[in-house]
């Protein structure tokens, strides 16, 4: 058998390229991945992450020389394991058993038949501690961000406790022979559960559709037939600042313009009176008219940000002045254009005095009043008067939202009752364990439906966009951060086009129909910088633990007060069921570990915040982790800052000071692409396109003091040789500096002489 401390394959090498191509391709996948289960920022993609737990438990062939003793001998073997490793990464091959099988046997040729556990202590959108559990070991996360830990409760606690369970409810039941299914086994994995997903997320929406389906009506056609709306586009409005139109509310429109496909082009057209000193909309299918292009295309807006004219007059609107409407509760909304399902797909069709008015409703008794945070990088809405989380939403979203809410307690009880129906029937009576086994179950479908309500609230607030070139609907999260929208596109949520609500619902079973649930795993609600009590109970019961993760991007992300967008939603369905996850009305941020100006005071301090508490992270992962394995620690930073020096990042500066300072050694770094050049945060900036992932090791202590001089000479002579070995992975320019920080300093000459008290 393989020793236990040798040198893992990824410390030597990566078949870098195909890795980077199977996470760049994944992200264009829809329908059945994780990520879709729940929007969470900066999530790392599967592929990459399995890549790098398949090679950071597998042997290189080098640590065993007496079975390839030549270099050529340890090439071939390299190549064999990369094979297994080019196929592992595939999309197609995420539930392939051969291929998982393939790569579980190999983890355990080089562990002695016993695995570690794998934990990631901000374990975040989960897919760290999923693919762990998809390669057949024990997953373990934990995070401070209750969003994130129910995204990760959702991908690998729940789904292996209902595994290979049929669904229980009446339309299945009634249509199936569920003994028969179950000995022909299909219902394997999650997929059951999934099903019930499904059902009672239809079952939801049949109910709001009879309560208040009404808020919704299609639209007539002037041949008397009836159209289904896909969505309402309107306008804010503030009063004229011109004093001949006192009082009278003018339109702030950054397009007219509805659809510029090719052949299916669509516009609206301002009708003003300026005798009556109004206006309305008529909206016209046709090629737009040249002449009017340009002016059609910029709307009333003039120039970047919130600077306007009057449709009426011309006469400037500035971003003071709609600032200060905004705060005194005069900025207004005026229906521009509703989008309907045609026979040959969408139509737009001019609005009406009725199709508006009807969407002026009272607010619903419980509304969510938390202020937004005072972090004018991320929220761009409070100068504007925007500035609780309720004035996102209009008032009819506010209502369907609150009608969903209920419901979700509503299919609670259904679920309940119905499951103990099924058990008297099976058993001819009902057990405290059933009951248990009810409530768990119950438990479960609630939190998948809380996800959906969470994606449709995504696509149900006063912040979505229509864009004109797809014909669909924005989501509120185009970026990393809640934007000002000026027109926007309120959606139907009982339509059959995007942002419906079972649209939403299906993004949710489709993922949970996928998930591997093949072995336990758990998460928990933990900061990162105290140990986890399920640490101590595997270091007790002797159980290895390997720590893999992807820790906060210092001022990158404002994750918990971005999540609270969708925290404020998950408490009112979630809070009795997990207690201590929703104990607060928005999500912990004094405890966050990143670097926040607005939350510490300074940037300098904000700094010192990151790096002491990173710092603390980092010391629990070496104290804890298995010495036979590496520790491997995705990282990538975008932001770069110009000074006299040139061009340096400070958050990357920042966490590797905090590597170093921790007792961790870097071994290597590997640039994983993981992201693509058409994400609108991306677009046009310097954002990095890759992860760095560190390969650490604990710190040996002995080790010679050298000057800087040496130390400068041995990289030198050693650092050219590894950077020719990097570019022969594709490594983009970009990339290659932070790529370099691994076969610097651990290259065999300088890891001889270096150690973190040497100034660089």
């Amino acid at each position: 058998m393989y020793g236990r401390i040798q040198k893992k394959l990824i410390e030597v090498a990566l078949p870098l390229e195909e890795i980077n191509a199977a996470s760049a391709r994944e992200k264009s996948i829809r329908h059945g991945h994780p990520s879709t289960l729940h929007l969470w920022w900066a999530r790392r993609p599967l592929a990459a992450c399995r890549a790098v737990l398949f090679a950071q438990l597998v042997d290189d062939p080098s640590a065993h020389p007496e079975q390839f003793p030549t270099e050529e001998a340890q090439e071939k073997e390299r190549e064999r394991l990369f094979d297994i490793i080019r196929e592992l990464v595939k999309w197609e091959n995420t539930n392939n058993e051969k291929v998982l099988k393939q790569a579980h046997a190999e983890i355990l040729k080089s562990c002695d038949g016993k695995p570690p556990a794998v934990y990631d202590p901000f374990s975040g959108g989960g897919s760290i501690p999923l693919e762990a559990q998809r390669l057949g070991l024990e997953a373990y996360g934990s995070d401070l961000n209750p969003v994130a830990v129910m995204i990760g409760k959702a991908l690998i606690e729940i789904p292996p406790k209902f595994a290979g369970m049929p669904p229980i409810n009446p339309e299945y039941r009634a249509t199936h022979d569920v003994e028969k299914e179950l000995t022909k086994g299909l219902w394997t994995g999650a997929k059951g559960l999934a099903e019930d997903v499904r059902y009672y997320g239809k079952w939801m929406r049949d109910r709001a559709f009879e309560k208040i389906g009404h808020l919704y009506p299609p639209v007539e056609l002037p041949d008397g037939s009836k159209a289904t709306v896909i969505a309402w586009l309107w306008a804010r409005t503030v009063e004229s600042p011109n004093p001949a139109l006192n009082g009278v509310h003018v339109p702030l429109v950054k397009s007219f313009l509805l659809s510029t496909k090719k052949g299916k082009e669509a516009w609206v057209e301002p009708i003003i009176s300026k005798d009556e000193k109004s206006y309305s909309f008529d909206v016209h299918m046709t090629a737009t008219p040249v002449d009017k292009l340009k002016k059609l295309k910029s709307g009333t807006k003039t120039s970047r940000g919130a600077n306007f004219s009057c449709l009426l007059s011309g006469t400037p609107i500035t971003p003071e002045y709609i600032k200060a409407a905004g705060k005194a509760g005069k900025m207004d909304s005026k229906l521009m254009a509703v989008v309907i399902e045609g026979e040959i797909g969408r139509s737009y069709v001019s609005p009406t005095s009725k199709m508006e008015n009807i969407a002026y409703i009272d607010m619903p008794n419980w509304i969510p009043s938390q202020e937004l945070p005072n972090d004018p990088r991320n929220f761009w809405t409070p100068p504007y008067g925007l500035s609780t989380y309720s004035s996102l939403f209009t008032s009819r979203q506010l209502t369907i939202l609150g009608t969903f809410l209920n419901l979700i307690s509503e299919a609670r009880e259904e679920i309940y009752q119905y499951f103990i129906k099924i058990d008297c029937l099976n058993n001819g009576q009902y057990s405290q364990n059933s009951q248990r086994s009810i409530s768990a179950y119950a438990n479960a479908i609630i939190l998948y439906l809380a996800f959906s309500l969470d994606k449709f609230s995504d696509y149900s607030s006063a912040l979505c966009s229509w864009h004109s070139g797809r014909e669909t609907i924005r989501n509120t999260f185009g970026r990393q951060a809640v934007p000002m929208v000026w027109d926007y596109a309120e959606v139907n949520p009982f339509s059959k086009s995007s942002g419906n609500f079972m649209a939403c619902v299906d993004w949710v079973w489709k993922v949970i129909s996928r998930i591997p649930a093949n072995s336990n795993g758990c998460v928990f609600y933990r900061n990162a910088l105290q140990r986890a009590e399920i640490i101590e109970n595997l270091i007790e019961d002797e159980k290895e633990v390997v720590f893999s993760s992807d820790p906060p991007y210092y001022d990158n992300i404002s994750y918990s007060d971005l999540s609270d967008f969708f925290y404020i939603w998950l408490r009112q369905s979630l809070k009795n069921i997990y207690p201590e996850e929703f104990s607060t009305l928005i999500t912990p941020k004094e405890a966050e570990l990143i670097a926040s100006p607005y939350r510490q005071g300074t940037k300098d301090k904000a700094e010192k915040f990151f790096a002491k508490g990173m710092t603390v992270a980092l010391k629990n992962i070496r104290e804890d982790h298995a010495s036979g394995y590496p520790v491997s620690i995705f990282y990538a930073f975008k932001q770069s800052e110009s000074n006299d020096g040139g061009t340096s990042s400070t958050g990357w500066e920042t966490f590797l000071e905090a590597v170093i300072q921790s007792g961790l050694t870097i071994n290597g770094t590997w640039p994983v692409r993981t992201e693509l050049g058409n994400r609108m945060i991306s677009h046009k900036t310097n954002a990095l396109a890759s992860s760095i992932v560190l390969v650490c090791r604990k710190q040996i202590q002995k080790r010679s003091i050298t000057t800087r001089g040496d130390f400068v000479k041995a990289l030198r002579r050693e650092l050219p040789v590894a950077l020719r070995t990097l570019q022969h992975s594709n490594i983009a320019p970009v990339d290659l500096a932070q790529a370099s920080i691994g076969p610097g300093p651990s290259s065999p000459a300088t890891a001889k002489l270096w150690r973190p008290t040497v100034p660089l």
